[in-house]
C-alpha cells in the first residue's frame, strides 16, 4: 500500500512536469513561427526595395561603422586629398620650382607630391597675375611652412593663411567652410590677395604688410620675413644641382 501511494504522488508529479515541459514547448515553437513569419514578411519586401537583409547585430553595428565613414569623409584631410589627385594631373613644374620642391620637401619634411600641385598653382597665379612665383611660395613658408590644414586662432586657413571671412569673393560662388583647405584653392585665393595689396598701396612692402594684417608697422617685420624667403628661395632656383 506505501509502496502504491508513492508511485501515484511520482506519476502525478510526472504529470504536473509534463504538462509545464508541454506548455514550454508551446511557447517557444509560437515564438519561433513568430519570427519566421515576420521573415518571411520583411525579406522579401527588403529585396523588393533592393535593401540589404542584414541580422539584429549588424543592424546595431552598420550605424556606427556609417557614423565613422562620414565623420572620415567631413574631415578636411578627406577633401585635400581628392582634390589634390585631380590637380595633379599632367601638372608639370619649371626647372626653377622643381628645384625649390625638392628643397622644401627637405627643409620642412614634407612630400614631394603633395607639395606638386600648390607650386604648380603658384607658376599659373603668379603668370596670370604678374608676380614672382617664388613671392607665392615664400608666402606658404612664413605663413603655414606647408602645412595645408593649418588655421590660426584668428581663423586664417590653409597653406597662404588666407581669412575666408574677407576673401569670399575671392573664393567663388561655390565657397564652403572647408574651400581654403584645399590647397589649390588656398594658393589662388592667397595670390589674389597679394595682387589686391599691390593695387591698393602701390608697393610690394606694404602689400605684404597688408597681406600679414601689419600695415600700422613701421619696420615692415612681415615684409622683410617674406622677402628674405623669397632671396633664399630664388638662390636655391638659380642651383643647378640641389
Amino acid at each position: 500500500m506505501k509502496n502504491a501511494t508513492v508511485m501515484m504522488r511520482a506519476i502525478s508529479h510526472s504529470g504536473v512536469f509534463l504538462k509545464h515541459f508541454a506548455h514550454g514547448s508551446l511557447i517557444a515553437l509560437g515564438l519561433l513561427s513568430a519570427a519566421a513569419l515576420l521573415a518571411s514578411v520583411i525579406e522579401p519586401q527588403s529585396a523588393a526595395r533592393g535593401l540589404p537583409i542584414v541580422s539584429l547585430a549588424q543592424a546595431h553595428a552598420e550605424p556606427v561603422l556609417a557614423r565613422a565613414a562620414v565623420e572620415v569623409a567631413d574631415e578636411p584631410e578627406a577633401l585635400l586629398q581628392a582634390s589634390s589627385v585631380v590637380a595633379e594631373a599632367d601638372t608639370e613644374l619649371s626647372p626653377e620650382l622643381e628645384r625649390v620642391r625638392s628643397y622644401v620637401a627637405r627643409r620642412y619634411r614634407v612630400s614631394q607630391t603633395a607639395l606638386l600641385g600648390p607650386l604648380a598653382r603658384a607658376e599659373q597665379s603668379a603668370e596670370e597675375l604678374g608676380l614672382d612665383p617664388l613671392l607665392i611660395v615664400a608666402v606658404m613658408a612664413i605663413e603655414s611652412s606647408f602645412n595645408p590644414l593649418a588655421e590660426s586662432t584668428m581663423g586664417a586657413q590653409g597653406l597662404m593663411q588666407v581669412i575666408p571671412r574677407f576673401h569670399q569673393d575671392k573664393i567663388g560662388p561655390d565657397a564652403t567652410p572647408e574651400s581654403l583647405f584645399d590647397p589649390i584653392t588656398n594658393v589662388r585665393v592667397g595670390a589674389l590677395v597679394i595682387q589686391e595689396g599691390l593695387r591698393r598701396y602701390g608697393s610690394l612692402q606694404s602689400a605684404l604688410q597688408y597681406y600679414g594684417g601689419a600695415l600700422r608697422d613701421e619696420n615692415a617685420r612681415y615684409a622683410k620675413k617674406v622677402l628674405s624667403m623669397q632671396a633664399r628661395l630664388a638662390a636655391v632656383a638659380a642651383q643647378s644641382d640641389v
